[in-house]
């Protein structure tokens, strides 16, 4: 495995460890070159509780990898989570910078009305 992805990894343990201590919901973010996708994950972190990304139909139209298509998928992940009664998480960006898509997804999802 390449030194930056096993960095990326290792953030992301560390972060998920800390969240794992609070038991609270997590919004969880995967990027690729083409996609994102997002899911909000139990406090135990057993079952998806919600999901969204830009492979689902009504997002796929448009273009998949860039900051607007991240903020669509974060504004229809706040929407499935009120939908499943959730309104607080934890954010993990697994190991991402807060930067780009990743804080396009964030900004989307705070203003959808989302707490973290």
């Amino acid at each position: 495995m390449n030194t930056k992805k096993a960095s990326r990894l290792r953030r992301a343990r560390r972060s998920r460890a800390k969240i794992r201590e609070l038991k609270v919901a997590r919004l969880c973010v995967n990027r690729t070159p083409r996609h994102i996708y997002a899911q909000i994950i139990d406090g135990e972190g057993a079952k998806v509780l919600a999901s969204a990304s830009t492979v689902e139909k009504d997002l796929k139209g448009d273009a998949t990898s860039n900051a607007g298509a991240a903020s669509k998928v974060g504004s229809l992940i706040a929407e499935r989570a009120k939908a499943a009664g959730i309104e607080k998480v934890a954010f993990d960006r697994s190991g991402y910078k807060y930067h780009g898509r990743v804080k396009a997804l964030a900004d989307a999802a705070r203003e959808a009305g989302l707490e973290f």
